[in-house]
């Protein structure tokens, strides 16, 4: 079958005020001095409503089993994650013009704005998937669209085990640390499975404790019967009506939470969560960014500074507020793998936070215990 004329047809429909129906796409090819048969007006039809509903070409990718990630490197590149790293995905788009309508009508379908004056957006689509959009005036490969895909099903703890991603013995120390209400944070990096892995240790809270989370984008769903999920929003077109994470956590503090949860901490939220913790509120957790399990104090260390706090005063705010680090990351197979556990421990001397290592699971099997190791065992089981 020779090319379809999607774009010539778009454009005599949109002129006229035509929908997209058989009638008016044989009309229109017509019109247009095309051959109309059956077949050419069928694929027709299908071609304009696909760039019209849903993700258009990508919803194929996305309906695919396991997969995380589906990325868009301008027309010629898309890629997916089915949780063994990227890989080329069998979909392409006809040009630069196609992937930016795309981007555009999914940031309009949450009501946000996307042109040349503001040439990104961040948002979470009815489906549930975050959508992330870069327009071709800001990245040199044309359009670029990130959008990551809600797991259908909460993992538990079994699950990770057996799907390769987490030793067994990580597994029993993770449920001891959420039965022992131990405050913790999570690290790795982007994609390496920190909110997957939060969400699986939520739903090990025992029921009749309430669990209160904050988010800039929505992605936590653990499973769990009394959980509540705030989520915050940027400003509008006239720079008015943001909801900040600062704000989420706040007003978190007056929902009476058994658990305190901040999806990612990355910036001045971090003072009110450490606040928080401080303040009776035990078993609190989160996500954050950071090169290593060892990095996060000097991580926590340059967020709190967005938030006012000086170097001696969050020392003495981690210390106290805080228990635990635990570290996942990226296998070279591209697996996720739970990595380590390191318990936060506090320089007398200096008042300086470290995270001092526990335990280290090797993917080959084994662990590693260390330092300490006797502190994190008297913590999770006294």
């Amino acid at each position: 079958m020779a090319e379809l004329p999607v774009e010539a047809v778009r454009a005599y429909l949109g002129r006229r005020g035509l929908g997209a129906g058989p009638v008016e796409v044989g009309l229109a090819l017509r019109e247009l001095g095309h051959l109309v048969s059956d077949g050419t007006v069928r694929a027709t039809v299908t071609a304009l409503r696909r760039d019209s509903l849903g993700a258009g070409p990508l919803d194929a990718v996305l309906a695919l089993p396991g997969v995380t990630d589906v990325l868009v490197n301008g027309a010629g590149q898309v890629y997916l994650d089915r949780g063994q790293g990227l890989e080329p995905a069998e979909v392409g788009f006809n040009g630069e013009a196609e992937v930016r309508r795309l981007a555009v009508r999914l940031a309009a379908s949450v009501g946000r704005r996307l042109d040349d004056g503001s040439p990104f957006v961040d948002a979470r689509l009815a489906s549930g998937v975050r959508v992330h959009a870069v327009l071709g005036v800001v990245a040199d490969a044309g359009t670029c669209l990130s959008l990551r895909v809600p797991r259908t099903r909460s993992l538990g703890l079994e699950d990770w085990v057996s799907g390769g991603a987490m030793a067994a013995e990580a597994s029993r120390v993770l449920s001891d640390v959420v039965a022992a209400r131990a405050a913790f944070l999570i690290c790795g990096g982007t994609g390496s499975g920190k909110t997957t892995l939060l969400a699986t240790m939520l739903g090990v809270v025992p029921a009749a404790e309430r669990i209160v989370i904050a988010e800039d984008s929505r992605e936590l769903a653990p499973d769990h019967p009394h959980c509540l999920r705030l989520e915050g929003r940027p400003a509008n077109a006239e720079g008015v009506g943001a909801i900040t994470l600062t704000d989420l956590v706040r007003q978190a503090l007056r929902m009476r939470p058994d658990r305190l949860v901040v999806g990612e901490v990355r910036g001045a939220e971090l003072v009110d969560l450490l606040t928080a913790l401080n303040t009776g509120h035990e078993g609190g957790c989160g996500t954050v960014h950071a090169n290593s399990a060892a990095d996060v104090p000097a991580r926590l260390e340059a967020l709190a500074a967005l938030g006012g706090l000086g170097r001696a005063a969050v020392h003495a705010q981690v210390a106290a507020a805080l228990d635990l680090v635990i570290g996942v990351r990226r296998l070279p197979d591209g697996r996720r793998w739970v990595d380590e556990v390191r318990v936060i421990r506090q320089d007398g001397a200096s008042g300086l936070c470290t995270a001092a290592p526990a335990l280290r699971f090797l993917p080959g099997g084994g662990t590693e215990r260390l330092d300490a190791h006797a502190e994190l065992g008297a913590m999770v089981r006294p």
